[in-house]
Formats: structure tokens, sequence, C-alpha cells
């Protein structure tokens, strides 16, 4: 699957991933294929990173679907914000690009089938299938590998200097012992807004 983090750390936000695909047992490494896990948005809130961990299918869908809607819509700058982007979003993933909104006969809503982890100057925010938003305070990681990111991040958080360096530690922790994360890591930070 993968290995996707974002860091807030030292007025500093970042996001890494790793670049490696798979199909079942067959991996698709970035020698064959850029593979990158990781899209930038401008909006009318500023630049975000945008990272997500799911079916290959996502990736071009989320990064199309997004640059569809009117800039005015797309803003990501609070968790409330996110929330009502991606609910704005959702018809759209369904009608345009015929996501299959079902994932158990019970479900409590729609599914929208990912993870996407943000990155921009006002923070780092997770979102998942339910469109369920988590604004993270320090760092947080979706994918196969992302047992193995949060541990190393949670071990180097002191020692670490900056959110770029302890989100490489954490994916490359990914990449070293998940069977489904390999690199080259891609890695953005930016500046946070409130930072001096």
């Amino acid at each position: 699957m993968t290995t996707v983090v974002v860091v807030k750390k030292a007025g500093q936000v970042a996001i890494a991933a790793d670049t490696l695909v798979t199909f079942g047992d067959t991996r698709l490494s970035h020698r064959y294929e850029s593979n990158s896990k990781l899209f930038k948005l401008n909006t009318v809130t500023g630049t975000s990173y945008i990272g997500m961990a799911g079916t290959v299918a996502h990736f071009p869908v989320l990064r199309h679907a997004m640059n569809s809607l009117p800039p005015d819509k797309v803003r990501l700058g609070s968790k409330d914000e996110v929330f009502d982007t991606f609910t704005k979003l959702h018809p759209l993933l369904k009608d345009s690009f015929f996501l299959q909104t079902k994932e158990e006969d019970n479900d409590p809503y729609e599914s929208s089938q990912f993870s996407v982890l943000i990155a921009n100057g006002t923070g780092i925010y997770g979102l998942y299938s339910y469109r369920e938003v988590f604004e993270f305070k320090e760092f947080w990681g979706i994918g196969s590998g992302r047992s193995f990111a949060l541990g190393a991040m949670y071990a180097a958080w002191d020692k670490a200097k900056s959110a770029k360096e302890l989100a490489m530690l954490g994916v490359n922790a990914g990449c070293e012992y998940d069977r489904n994360s390999a690199g080259p890591v891609e890695v953005y930070s930016l500046k946070m807004k409130d930072a001096s």
C-alpha cells in the first residue's frame, strides 16, 4: 500500500510519502513509473500538499476532482473547511468519477473510500472514508507502513530539529519495514502561517 506522514514542528509543516505502487504481489517501483502519492493544490486559503493511501485509482481522481471545483469552494484552512470541501467533493466523485461508495451493508454514511493527509500553513489534517476530519498537533501517518512511521517519529520527536527531518525519518522507517513501501521518499515542507 504506502507510507504517508504529516508533521508539524518548529514553525514548519511537512508531508512525505514513499513512491512504490503494488498490484497484489507485483511491485512497480519508482524506476519504472514516477508514482507520486502527493500533489500540490493552490487554493484561496493558500498552498496545500495532499497525500493519499488506497487504490491507485484514487490518486488521479482526487487530483482532477479537486481541480474541477471552483477555486473559491476549495478551502483547507481548518477542520471545518476540510470537512466542507470534501462534503462538496463527494457528489462530484460519485457522479463524474463513478466512485463506488459502499464498503459494508451497515455503513452509517456513504464512503469516499480513501484516507487523505493534508499539510498547509494552517496545520496538518487527516480525512477518512466517512469524511471524519482530524487536526493533528504533532504528527500522523496513513497506509500500510504507518505503524513503523509513527513509532519512528515518536521515538525521534525530541531529537529532530524540523518537521521535514521527522517526516523523512517516518517514511524511511516505513520503507525499511513495510513490504508495500519503498523509496525514493518524496517530501514537501511549508512554514506555518503563525510562525515568525
